[in-house]
Protein backbone atom coordinates (compact mmCIF):
# COMPACT_ATOMS: atom_id res chain seq x y z
CA UNK A 1 0.00 0.00 0.00
CA UNK A 2 1.41 3.76 -0.66
CA UNK A 3 -0.32 6.51 0.44
CA UNK A 4 0.25 9.55 -2.50
CA UNK A 5 2.66 11.92 -0.84
CA UNK A 6 4.28 15.32 -2.21
CA UNK A 7 6.49 17.95 -0.89
CA UNK A 8 4.33 21.15 -2.17
CA UNK A 9 1.87 23.11 -0.38
CA UNK A 10 -1.46 22.72 -0.92
CA UNK A 11 -2.62 26.06 0.53
CA UNK A 12 -2.37 28.53 -2.46
CA UNK A 13 -4.26 26.17 -4.28
CA UNK A 14 -6.84 26.31 -1.98
CA UNK A 15 -7.07 22.13 -1.05
CA UNK A 16 -8.51 23.11 2.27
CA UNK A 17 -11.40 25.18 1.46
CA UNK A 18 -13.79 22.74 -0.17
CA UNK A 19 -17.11 21.79 1.31
CA UNK A 20 -16.95 18.56 3.25
CA UNK A 21 -13.57 16.52 5.02
CA UNK A 22 -14.83 13.48 2.64
CA UNK A 23 -14.54 16.15 -0.54
CA UNK A 24 -11.33 17.80 0.40
CA UNK A 25 -9.82 14.37 0.51
CA UNK A 26 -10.48 13.28 -2.82
CA UNK A 27 -10.13 16.61 -4.79
CA UNK A 28 -7.01 16.74 -2.95
CA UNK A 29 -6.00 13.29 -4.21
CA UNK A 30 -7.14 13.89 -8.07
CA UNK A 31 -4.67 17.26 -7.60
CA UNK A 32 -1.90 15.35 -6.34
CA UNK A 33 -1.99 12.13 -8.58
CA UNK A 34 -2.53 15.32 -11.78
CA UNK A 35 -0.24 18.19 -10.67
CA UNK A 36 2.19 17.10 -8.39
CA UNK A 37 5.52 15.18 -7.80
CA UNK A 38 4.82 11.59 -6.27
CA UNK A 39 7.02 9.87 -3.50
CA UNK A 40 6.90 7.15 -1.87
CA UNK A 41 6.50 7.31 2.21
CA UNK A 42 8.12 5.10 4.69
CA UNK A 43 5.71 2.70 6.09
CA UNK A 44 6.56 0.70 9.33
CA UNK A 45 4.02 -2.11 10.64
CA UNK A 46 3.88 -2.66 14.31
CA UNK A 47 1.96 -5.85 15.40
CA UNK A 48 0.65 -6.84 19.33
CA UNK A 49 -1.77 -9.56 20.34
CA UNK A 50 -5.06 -8.39 18.42
CA UNK A 51 -3.82 -5.50 16.99
CA UNK A 52 -1.88 -3.53 13.81
CA UNK A 53 -0.70 -0.28 13.70
CA UNK A 54 0.25 1.38 10.44
CA UNK A 55 2.89 4.10 11.13
CA UNK A 56 3.07 6.40 8.50
CA UNK A 57 6.46 8.58 8.37
CA UNK A 58 5.89 11.71 6.20
CA UNK A 59 8.63 14.26 5.41
CA UNK A 60 8.04 17.92 5.83
CA UNK A 61 6.55 19.58 3.12
CA UNK A 62 4.41 16.57 2.20
CA UNK A 63 1.02 15.91 1.43
CA UNK A 64 -1.08 12.87 2.53
CA UNK A 65 -3.79 11.50 1.31
CA UNK A 66 -4.91 8.45 2.47
CA UNK A 67 -6.87 5.19 2.18
CA UNK A 68 -10.73 4.89 2.20
CA UNK A 69 -11.27 2.84 5.28
CA UNK A 70 -14.06 -0.20 5.85
CA UNK A 71 -13.99 0.18 9.38
CA UNK A 72 -13.83 2.63 12.45
CA UNK A 73 -10.00 3.06 13.02
CA UNK A 74 -8.18 5.39 15.67
CA UNK A 75 -5.20 7.60 14.44
CA UNK A 76 -2.92 9.25 16.34
CA UNK A 77 -0.23 12.15 15.18
CA UNK A 78 3.24 10.23 17.02
CA UNK A 79 5.34 13.36 16.52
CA UNK A 80 5.64 16.13 14.06
CA UNK A 81 2.47 19.71 13.56
CA UNK A 82 0.56 18.58 10.48
CA UNK A 83 -2.63 20.12 9.42
CA UNK A 84 -5.57 17.81 8.79
CA UNK A 85 -8.88 17.83 7.13
CA UNK A 86 -11.34 16.52 9.96
CA UNK A 87 -15.46 16.71 9.77
CA UNK A 88 -14.93 20.57 11.89
CA UNK A 89 -12.74 21.58 8.88
CA UNK A 90 -8.93 21.58 8.53
CA UNK A 91 -7.19 21.58 11.71
CA UNK A 92 -3.57 22.29 12.82
CA UNK A 93 -2.23 19.68 15.00
CA UNK A 94 0.65 18.16 17.04
CA UNK A 95 1.91 15.00 18.88
CA UNK A 96 -0.49 13.08 20.66
CA UNK A 97 -3.34 14.55 18.12
CA UNK A 98 -5.79 11.67 18.30
CA UNK A 99 -8.84 11.44 15.60
CA UNK A 100 -11.12 7.98 15.81
CA UNK A 101 -12.26 7.79 12.13
CA UNK A 102 -15.69 6.29 10.98
CA UNK A 103 -16.05 3.86 7.98
CA UNK A 104 -15.88 5.27 4.85
CA UNK A 105 -13.55 8.41 5.98
CA UNK A 106 -10.72 9.04 3.63
CA UNK A 107 -7.93 11.83 5.17
CA UNK A 108 -6.06 14.41 4.11
CA UNK A 109 -3.11 16.56 5.74
CA UNK A 110 -0.02 18.74 4.89
CA UNK A 111 2.76 17.88 7.21
CA UNK A 112 4.53 21.10 8.43
CA UNK A 113 7.19 19.39 9.78
CA UNK A 114 8.76 15.53 9.49
CA UNK A 115 5.46 13.83 10.82
CA UNK A 116 4.96 10.27 12.53
CA UNK A 117 1.29 9.08 11.62
CA UNK A 118 -0.60 6.15 13.28
CA UNK A 119 -3.04 3.94 12.28
CA UNK A 120 -4.26 1.26 14.48
CA UNK A 121 -6.82 -1.77 13.71
CA UNK A 122 -8.04 -4.61 15.45
CA UNK A 123 -6.98 -7.91 13.83
CA UNK A 124 -4.48 -10.68 14.51
CA UNK A 125 -3.64 -10.48 10.88
CA UNK A 126 0.16 -10.25 10.45
CA UNK A 127 -0.16 -10.69 6.53
CA UNK A 128 0.10 -6.95 5.31
CA UNK A 129 -1.50 -7.61 2.04
CA UNK A 130 -4.71 -9.51 3.72
CA UNK A 131 -4.60 -6.33 6.44
CA UNK A 132 -4.87 -4.46 3.47
CA UNK A 133 -8.22 -6.27 2.07
CA UNK A 134 -9.71 -6.59 5.00
CA UNK A 135 -9.71 -2.58 5.83
CA UNK A 136 -9.14 -0.93 2.97
CA UNK A 137 -10.59 -0.25 -0.22
CA UNK A 138 -9.41 2.22 -3.58
CA UNK A 139 -12.34 3.76 -4.94
CA UNK A 140 -15.30 5.40 -3.81
CA UNK A 141 -17.51 2.64 -5.94
CA UNK A 142 -15.30 -0.15 -3.69
CA UNK A 143 -16.81 1.30 -0.54
CA UNK A 144 -20.18 1.46 -1.66
CA UNK A 145 -19.95 -1.83 -2.88
CA UNK A 146 -18.99 -2.77 0.27
CA UNK A 147 -21.10 -1.17 2.76
CA UNK A 148 -24.00 -2.87 0.29
CA UNK A 149 -22.62 -6.29 0.69
CA UNK A 150 -22.25 -5.77 5.19
CA UNK A 151 -25.91 -4.81 4.63
CA UNK A 152 -27.30 -8.00 2.83
CA UNK A 153 -24.79 -9.33 5.22
CA UNK A 154 -26.95 -7.82 8.22
CA UNK A 155 -30.17 -8.65 6.98
CA UNK A 156 -30.85 -4.78 6.18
Amino acid sequence: MTDQLTTQEPAASGFFNIQTAHEQAFALEQAVRNELDLIDGEVVHHHSHGVYGRELRIPAGSVVVGHIHKFENMNVLLEGDMTVVTDNGPQRVGPGFLIVSPPGTKRAAYAHTDCRWLTIHGTHETDIEKIEQQFIVHTEQEYIAFRASQQLLEGN
